[in-house]
């Protein structure tokens, strides 16, 4: 009889063993659209290391900023019958036929920073309107409004996009500022590139006719605040301010040598962490979408960080 008793026992605790291994065995796909700028880079490395906090196998795919494999990627993993996808910085009207192909397989789909779909869960981001009319009244203010800028764009991204609408609506309101010059960057593959030329050419075109410069995302500033270095401006010769946060740009921002004058910084981190999260809390734990979002966004405040508060955010 004792003997029974234990090989029960035994057997229980192998059996409880194989559910917690067969509830651990999560297989997440992880997409980021372009791992060449820092935040598809964050947003997808987060996202990794939370998966794997949980146990969950992980695939990690970078689509180097071409739409083709960004599609071949998703279909992939649609194809590979993973559990779970988390996109990073995504394009939901380019992919809708994917996305519904996912739908249908009945793979839940998480993005993050992309815009909404009615075949995914949700969208993790934070609020782009507020974040972009936040980034264009501070540059105005720096130029106590009045006088010229330059912009740089992209319109390719919702966020982006949004971001650059509502620096529209600020400008729409204060007259007495205006847009000298203007570039947006078409190319998402070889995106430096398109940002350095059309920029470079901006910044000698208009010389002496901007006192700021807006920029939709960070990446574009570095790039922009490179080449007011080169051509030997200092800091405080115009005013740079952009959107997203994160150490570089922190960095530029407390640097006398950079021109970098603020940024909205994007909680990144968190927006990962609420995806992968989220994921298992719908996935894996049967909650409902609708107990954790309302609509088809989960927001994340962002922060302002200027020379007055940047040693708050720099490791």
């Amino acid at each position: 009889m004792n003997r029974f008793k234990t090989l029960m026992g035994a057997a229980a605790v192998l059996g409880a063993a194989l559910i917690s291994g067969q509830a651990a065995a999560f297989d997440l796909g992880i997409v980021a659209f372009q791992m060449s700028a820092e935040t598809h880079a964050r947003c997808s490395n987060t996202a990794e290391a939370r998966a794997k906090e949980f146990g969950w196998d992980t695939q990690v795919l970078n689509s180097n900023g071409s739409l083709q494999t960004h599609a071949e990627q998703i279909e992939n993993l649609i194809q590979k019958k993973v559990d779970g996808m988390v996109l990073c910085m995504s394009k939901p009207v380019q992919f809708d036929a994917q996305f519904q192909d996912a739908k249908d397989a009945g793979i839940p789909v998480i993005t993050i920073s992309s815009g909404s779909s009615p075949h995914t869960l949700f969208d993790v981001q934070p609020n782009e309107f507020v974040v972009g009319a936040e980034a264009a009244v501070y540059l105005l203010g720096t130029i106590d409004f009045e006088g010229g800028i330059l912009a740089q764009r992209f319109e390719s991204n919702a966020g982006a996009r949004i971001r650059g609408i509502m620096l529209d609506v600020v400008l729409a309101e204060n007259p007495t500022v205006t847009v000298v010059g203007s570039h947006s960057m078409a190319r998402t593959k070889s995106w430096q590139d398109d940002v350095r030329n059309g920029m470079s050419a901006l910044i000698l075109q208009k010389a002496g006719q901007y006192k700021g410069i807006w920029a939709s995302f960070d990446g574009q500033a570095f790039i922009i605040d490179d080449l007011l270095i080169e051509s030997g401006m200092k800091k405080g010769d115009v005013s740079l301010v952009s959107i997203d946060g994160g150490q570089e740009v922190f960095r530029r921002i407390k640097s006398p040598d950079s021109m970098m004058t603020a940024t909205v910084a994007v909680p990144l981190e968190d927006m990962a962490t609420a995806a992968v999260d989220s994921m298992k809390a719908i996935a894996v734990d049967g909650k409902k979408k609708e107990e954790m979002v309302a609509g088809p966004y989960l927001f994340k405040p962002a922060i302002l960080v200027d020379a007055n508060n940047v040693d708050q955010y720099l490791n």
